[in-house]
């Protein structure tokens, strides 16, 4: 399309980003030190630039003019230049050479190379020296925007709306996913759409999962030094345009893919949730690249270090930390959310380094001015909010002090779990306080145990199965020399570093894993499974596999058939789970008398049969434990009923258990035994007062009389 002689009309200063209306393009962008703010239209490979039209109108800080039909029509590829003062030194960084990228951009055209023509300024060695002002044009590196109809066929689509309570979380990466996976279409594996395949998602809807939570799919660029070495930016944590989704997961269309990958999910029942990067963005330090929010209004969007404006806080690791203290970036980042709801009709966020969000005036503050906004909004009152509470500045922990809306990944739950299944000394307290619903954390705030994300293994740090087959880490391949990723993992070998062919180590590391697996699906809270540890998937020791597009971090679909009877186990537990309200409570195990005034919620055992008590509770030689959970389930007229007794044993020895006395029936029945799984005894009886053997490193499930046929005939094969 040819834009001579085109003419922009005032327009008008919201919405922000490019609006299409029936008349043409409403354009509009934060500026507060511009003095010129151009509009820059590309040809629709968005590789050459074919005009550049100064924004005809400013409303107080916003730049804005209206592009008329026949121009004004969906497809446009445009870009902004924002022409003012360059003084680094007064965190001013306006460089008219530089293409900026709308931060409002809705879809993306062009591509993205890595070449110092991005750079806004030229940063020398020697910090006392001014930074040099860089002018070659950066639009030939730089993504640009697209104007894009947001039209689509939602139909009868609706949100799921499960309760916190019924939510079980499954972490998912889009292209890992279905990358291999057979019965998806190759144009279509590592998709969007191949997430919306309806053997994916009859899968996931099997497996008994609610929520599916998505590695980062705002669009992303991979970071230089890893470009140098051939690798990406494989889990997305590098975002350069927050509305757009990332192109890299689409055939054709982003946007229209994305939104019918939701459809298909929310058809079988299935939130979505977006693992969301707001904490910091692709543009790096002051040596990075100027892609979008620096040439725009670098002052606004970052924090800056106050005694040297020239460099940026750093409380992401990556070079820089939004500035959320200014109205300008809370808006953005609250105009994002409130579009992926509406418009793409997510249900929930994970925010990365959340804690960044809740600074003001580098202190972190449950009623922050970011919290306030978010909870004022009405599309976002009843979305699930999750935090990553956490960031690397002082005082950057903050598990347990997110408002009351949210819930927070609880690191201490993955930590504890870990190192109780390790068999590590003194860790009885720890356990229960965790496997209760981590009240320690969050009762006194007024919140539930649902606040607590549970979880054994996350992307980041070892999956479940290299937890029980590496004592180091192995991340040689992403060429650090193996410096990168955790030192502290909690994980043990069983014996043995990695691959083995003993069967001995096998067994052990098999029983290691359903061991963890049922004790984060009995516990109190809201369980979170990475895709693929359903069936042991291993990233080959690599705990940090953020670099690493390739077999180490897609999912082996052939392992998962190889496997599937650790898959039928974790969807036995989840049914379980779906059948007991006792093990998805909204108030924590306490240990206190139920409304008959004859169970208690909890009681802790001892393998010899009586109650925990305070010496117990510190023996530091304790490895054993019984955890009996009163009322767990509800009769067909709703009233409470049954029992489940949860035993543990840690040891290198089998421990015998003296079971309790059951209230209304005088056995206990085995639903499932960790160390005899393929045993065809489960459901077997044992009397009160008798001893249970467990095993070595193995725990037991028992149900009394009262629990349901179903649960009492015990886990199988099937």
């Amino acid at each position: 399309m040819e834009y001579s002689n085109v003419t922009l009309l005032p327009g008008s200063p919201q919405p922000f980003g490019a609006t299409l209306t029936a008349e043409g393009i409403n354009f509009a962008v934060y500026s507060s030190g511009a003095a010129k703010v151009e509009l820059c239209l590309f040809d629709a490979s968005g590789e050459h630039e074919l005009a550049r039209i100064p924004l005809p109108e400013r409303s107080e800080n916003v730049w804005h003019g209206f592009l008329p039909t026949p121009h004004g029509v969906a497809g446009v590829i445009y870009g902004f230049r924002a022409y003012g003062p360059f003084d680094a030194t007064y965190g001013l960084r306006y460089n008219g050479a530089k293409l900026s990228l709308d931060p409002y951009a809705r879809a993306l055209a062009g591509h993205f190379t890595w070449n110092d023509g991005l750079l806004g300024s030229t940063v020398t060695a020697d910090a006392s020296m001014p930074e040099t002002w860089n002018s070659v044009d950066s639009a030939p590196f730089n993504m640009k925007a697209r104007v894009i109809d947001t039209a689509f066929d939602w139909g009868e689509d609706r949100p799921p709306a499960i309760p916190w309570r019924d939510t079980v979380i499954y972490e998912a990466h889009v292209k890992g996913f279905t990358k291999l996976h057979p019965r998806v279409a190759e144009p279509e594996r590592g998709t969007y759409l191949g997430l919306a395949n309806p053997d994916v998602v009859a899968y996931l809807k099997h497996l008994g999962i609610t929520a599916i939570e998505l590695l980062p799919v705002q669009a992303f660029v991979p970071e230089r030094f890893l470009s140098a070495k051939g690798l990406v930016n494989y889990w997305g944590y590098n975002s350069l345009a927050w509305f757009a989704p990332a192109p890299q997961y689409a055939i054709a269309d982003p946007v229209a893919e994305f939104k019918t990958m939701v459809k298909a999910l929310h058809a079988a029942g299935i939130e979505v949730i977006l693992d969301v990067v707001f904490n910091h963005t692709a543009e790096g330090n002051e040596s990075g690249p100027t892609l979008s929010l620096r040439g725009l209004d670098n002052a606004s969007y970052y924090k800056l270090e106050p005694t040297n404006l020239r460099h940026y806080v750093n409380r992401s690791g990556t070079g820089n930390t939004i500035g959320i203290e200014h109205a300008a970036t809370r808006q953005l980042i609250i105009d994002c959310l409130k579009y992926w709801v509406e418009e793409m009709h997510v249900d929930g966020f994970r925010f990365d380094l959340a804690a960044v969000l809740g600074r003001e005036s580098g202190r972190f503050r449950t009623d922050a001015a970011f919290f306030k906004a978010v909870a004022a909004e009405a599309s976002l009152r009843y979305v699930k909010l999750i935090a990553e509470p956490w960031d690397i500045g002082p005082d950057g922990y903050q598990l347990g002090h997110f408002p009351p809306q949210w819930a927070e990944w609880n690191d201490l739950y993955r930590d504890t779990m870990r190192g109780f299944w390790r068999s590590n000394p003194g860790i009885l307290g720890n356990f229960a306080e965790r496997f209760a619903g981590s009240s320690d954390l969050f009762r006194s705030t007024g919140r539930r145990p649902t606040a607590s994300i549970n979880y054994v293994a996350c992307h980041d740090g070892f999956t479940l199965y290299d937890a029980t087959a590496y004592d180091e880490k192995h991340n040689e391949a992403n060429l650090e020399d193996n410096r990168d990723g955790h030192n502290h993992n909690l994980s043990w070998n069983c014996g043995i570093e990695g691959p083995t062919e003993d069967g001995q180590v096998i067994e052990l590391r098999e029983r290691q894993v359903r061991n963890l697996l049922a004790t984060v699906l009995l516990s109190q809270g809201v369980p979170m499974l990475q895709a693929g540890d359903e069936f042991g998937r291993t990233q080959r020791g690599n705990n940090n596999a953020y670099c690493q597009d390739n077999e180490i971090s897609w999912i082996d679909w052939d392992l998962a058939g190889r496997r599937s009877w650790l898959t039928t186990f974790v969807r036995q537990l989840l049914t379980l789970r779906q059948r007991a309200p006792g093990l998805r409570r909204d108030t924590f195990l306490k240990g206190a008398r139920q409304v008959d005034r004859e169970h208690k919620d909890v009681s802790w055992r001892h393998p010899l049969g009586h109650e925990l008590t305070a010496s117990d509770w510190h023996d530091q030689n304790a490895r054993a434990i019984g955890v009996l959970i009163g009322q767990a389930f509800t009769d067909p007229h709703g009233t409470p009923n049954g029992h489940l007794l949860f035993l543990c044993n840690t040891s290198d020895q089998p421990v015998d258990f003296k079971l309790p006395e059951p209230v209304t029936n005088a056995v206990w029945q085995i639903v499932f035994d960790t160390a005899r799984w393929r045993a065809n005894d489960l459901g077997n009886r044992i009397a009160a007062g008798e001893n249970c053997v467990v095993a070595a490193h193995s725990c037991v499930l028992l149900a009394d009389g009262d629990a349901p046929l179903s649960v009492r005939s015990g886990f199988s094969l099937n």
